[in-house]
């Protein structure tokens, strides 16, 4: 199943046991690889690679994924506020000197620095994290499921559209695999009589065998039948992967660019003006896959 990598879900929630208002956002673009992202309040960053792993057993394997928690408490529970004493004397620091560099007033107090939340840190006891997590995971599950299902129809879509483009390609290549046959038939016989012209112009003789042996491996090497062989099997690859449940993107990527490598050969070879343009035709749709791919996980 195909999957988009640019998807949105959130959901809010209160925890099972109501002491805690929860809000997850989950949204993701294009990347190379899994880029998570987590954004969490501070006092619960203990809960960041709960979180990261939980978005990797949920099978999302590429993207630059965003996720943002919001916690807000109702009722503390279970928790004790430490204050961070480097951070509140590097604040304090701060404060001072900017009195002092720019003569402020003094009105440094206990309140006023107690405005700074980051001064304070939230101790939770081992039970309580565990609370925390289900209570986080309960509502990011349900985000999570949104922003799957938004990758999958997304994706669902890319892959109707890119099996469209395939059928265009499929068809030309099989009208240019005619037009090589026809040409084919009549090619040694027109290049024959183009020697024995050039041949006559410039006063060269030459035996009859070797002309003909001449032309019938021109002709061989202009014949594109092993292209036409191995682009329609790439069609059939392309199909598969497309159907594929695992994570599709790279490998749609390569064969494509095995597609591609085949339509140039058509082009250097055939040197049919007919067959010239239906490449350019191929070689346009490609660009379009190409580009669609880049988004597909």
């Amino acid at each position: 199943m195909i999957r988009s990598m640019t998807a949105f879900g959130r959901h809010r929630g209160l925890s099972s046991s109501g002491d805690m208002d929860i809000t997850a956002e989950v949204k993701s673009v294009n990347n190379r690889f899994l880029d998570c992202n987590i954004k969490l309040p501070r006092a619960y960053g203990y809960l960041e690679e709960k979180i990261k792993s939980y978005i990797s057993e949920r099978g999302i394997s590429r993207g630059k994924v965003d996720v943002s928690i919001g916690i807000d408490i109702i009722e503390e529970t279970g928790s004790e506020l430490a204050l961070d004493r480097e951070a509140a004397k590097s604040y304090i620091a701060s404060l001072m000197a900017l009195r002092d560099e720019f003569g402020l007033d003094d009105d440094i107090s206990v309140m006023s620095v107690a405005q700074n939340r980051d001064l304070f840190r939230t101790r939770r006891k081992a039970d309580d994290i565990e609370q925390d997590w289900n209570a986080v995971k309960s509502i990011l599950s349900v985000a999570v499921d949104a922003f799957v299902e938004a990758r999958e129809r997304e994706g669902a879509a890319l892959g109707a559209d890119i099996e469209a483009k395939i059928s265009n390609i499929r068809a030309w290549v099989e009208d240019i695999s005619r037009i090589s046959e026809q040409n084919i038939e009549k090619y040694p016989a027109k290049l024959e009589s183009r020697i024995r012209q050039l041949l006559t112009d410039f006063d060269v003789e030459i035996s009859e065998q070797r002309i003909l042996t001449e032309a019938a491996i021109f002709a061989d090497r202009a014949a594109i039948d092993e292209e036409i062989v191995r682009l329609r099997t790439h069609f059939d690859s392309f199909s598969e992967i497309l159907s594929s449940p695992e994570s599709t993107g790279r490998k749609l990527d390569f064969l494509l660019q095995e597609i591609n490598r085949e339509a140039n050969t058509i082009a250097s070879k055939s040197g049919d003006i007919e067959i010239a343009r239906i490449v350019v035709d191929i070689k346009a749709e490609l660009e379009k896959i190409r580009e669609q791919i880049q988004n597909i996980e």
